[in-house]
């Protein structure tokens, strides 16, 4: 009880102590409110006065509140030939061999970026063990028994990890679990009696309110920022979050530390930069504290995260797709393929739908209705309310179990029907000429000369006119043209029926879905010219 009342005060006091500065800036300002600017000239030094609603200073918040953030320091064991990848060029085969000069040489790293190589922690018999590399992110306490919630890229394949409190205190800590889905871990370290503050999930501050990070940019422990909520709903690529973005400065280090709002209650937990240069340039995203709360609570408890899956490779639907369909003002996602005895597959979705709401919630894009179908549990019923042939239509679609993010890796990187660019176009192939694609049917040949399973149906391109849309929107021969439209195509005279009917509806492009690498994707291709 005692020591929930202590994390309250945290907020409780900082929130008053900045309140007050508040009052005392809009006192001044109103006192004299017809001097302009708010310099009040005095026969002592000038007084700036802010605006009303401003904080005079955020020296209480981070008095208050800075004792909870912690700085994070973690070794772990890589793997050599990561420690010399230059950035942009990092799949480049350097072909480092173990003990080559220098290799034990201790490396620095800041921590911040979620792409520290996985290594096991102990080799193969009869192999050295890689050199060690040093990292640095930030955290912060949530209870007064010493749980921390940080980042997962920060502790991430961690042999050691030590904490270091502001009053110089260094505590081993343990994982007590993390997940990738959100980039969140939480530690553990041993006592009782640790300053600790709270996510605040009621309150939600404005777009253009104050905010204020502490963290550990570039090993500089206990640095203080501020800032404002530039913006709520980011989606920088990451499936299950909305992303807080601020422009409080944070840099390489801050990863895993907390963003206050002036109360000092924890609203996000910064995760991710978008810099040019490696260092701040004012955009900075968290992930909200609801999202933080629900996630850490079930990591301390033991539990496992799951999430909902209906086995279906999705992508936006955008604008230019919907003119394509002559539904210009829809908005969704739009299924690729499905999982062979997926969900999906089970409940009859086919590529081509579009999937426009779940549950009767509205969805606009591939990355809500991934959030959306996460939120199921196991054999949940999902109901998908989409677009298939031009008619509306809803199907139930039973969820299962999301795999890891290194399952869904790794069968993106290995897919059912590896595809090849090699091979010569068989003679007298039928190459009739479509929106700039040389077509020629999906034939034995055909397969064998591409790599294509016998399931895969369509017809395949054998060339390409570099000045048409097709060209520019990076088709190639051996892909093979799928669908089009609302139909299967199976020959040339498919796709050249529907971009007939597409120029008489008088659309400027038609919708088709390619197959590649054993992979579907539906982009829309001009019709004109």
């Amino acid at each position: 009880m005692t020591s929930k009342k202590t994390g309250y005060l945290l907020g409780a006091i900082a929130g008053a102590g900045v309140m007050a500065a508040a009052m005392a800036g809009a006192g001044l300002s109103q006192a004299h409110a017809d001097q302009q600017p708010s310099l009040i000239r005095t026969s002592a030094t000038p007084v700036f006065a802010p605006p009303p609603g401003s904080p005079m200073s955020f020296a209480d918040i981070f008095e208050q509140v800075s004792p909870a953030v912690v700085s994070i320091n973690v070794t772990t064991r890589v793997e050599a030939s990561s420690l010399r990848r230059i950035p942009g060029f990092e799949n480049f085969p350097f072909n480092v061999q173990p003990g080559q000069p220098g290799e034990d040489d201790e490396q620095q790293d800041d921590g911040a970026g979620p792409d520290n190589a996985p290594a096991p922690k102990t080799p193969p018999r009869g192999q050295p063990r890689g050199p060690t590399q040093q990292s640095a992110g930030s955290g912060f306490f949530i209870s007064a028994d010493g749980y921390i919630v940080t980042n997962n890229h920060v502790v991430e394949n961690a042999e050691t990890i030590k904490i270091v409190m502001k009053d110089e205190r260094e505590l081993d800590a343990t994982v007590v679990g993390r997940d990738e889905g959100t980039d969140l871990a939480v530690l553990k370290v041993k006592g009782t009696g640790f300053p600790f503050v709270n996510f605040e999930n009621s309150a939600k501050p404005r777009v253009g309110d104050w905010v204020i990070t502490v963290g550990n940019p570039f090993g500089l422990g206990g640095t203080a920022t501020a800032g404002i909520i530039s913006a709520y709903g980011r989606d920088i690529g990451e499936t299950f979050v909305d992303y807080i973005q601020i422009d409080a400065p944070i840099n390489r280090g801050n990863s895993g530390g907390p963003t206050f709002d002036i109360y000092g209650r924890v609203i996000g937990v910064n995760t991710a930069i978008f810099s040019p240069s490696g260092g701040s340039v004012g955009i900075g995203f968290a992930v909200p504290a609801d999202v933080a709360d629900t996630i850490t609570k079930q990591l301390m408890t033991g539990g496992k995260i799951t999430r909902g899956y209906i086995g279906a490779t999705i992508q936006n639907f955008t604008a230019e797709m919907a003119e394509a369909q002559g539904v210009p003002d829809q908005r969704g996602a739009i299924v690729n393929d499905t999982v062979d005895g997926g969900p999906s597959q089970r409940a009859g979705l086919l590529p081509g739908d579009i999937v426009t709401a779940v549950n009767g919630k509205s969805i606009k894009s591939s990355a809500e209705l991934t959030r959306e179908v996460a939120k199921a549990s196991a054999g949940a019923t999902l109901r998908l309310d989409l677009i298939r042939s031009g008619k509306r239509k809803s199907v139930d679609v039973r969820s299962g179990v999301r795999p890891s993010e290194k399952e869904l890796a790794a069968n993106a990187l290995n897919p059912r029907n590896p595809g090849s660019e090699g091979g010569a176009a068989a003679a007298g192939a039928q190459r009739p000429a479509v929106i700039g694609l040389a077509l020629a049917p999906l034939d034995a040949a055909a397969r064998q000369r591409y790599g294509l399973a016998a399931d895969v149906q369509g017809v395949v391109i054998e060339g390409v006119d570099q000045d048409s849309d097709a060209a520019q929107k990076g088709l190639r021969r051996g892909d093979v043209i799928v669908r089009a439209g609302d139909r299967d195509v199976t020959s040339a005279a498919d796709l050249a029926s529907v971009v007939d009917g597409a120029k008489k509806a008088g659309r400027q492009s038609v919708l088709v879905g390619v197959h590649r690498n054993g992979r579907t994707s539906f982009l829309p291709l001009k019709v004109a010219g």
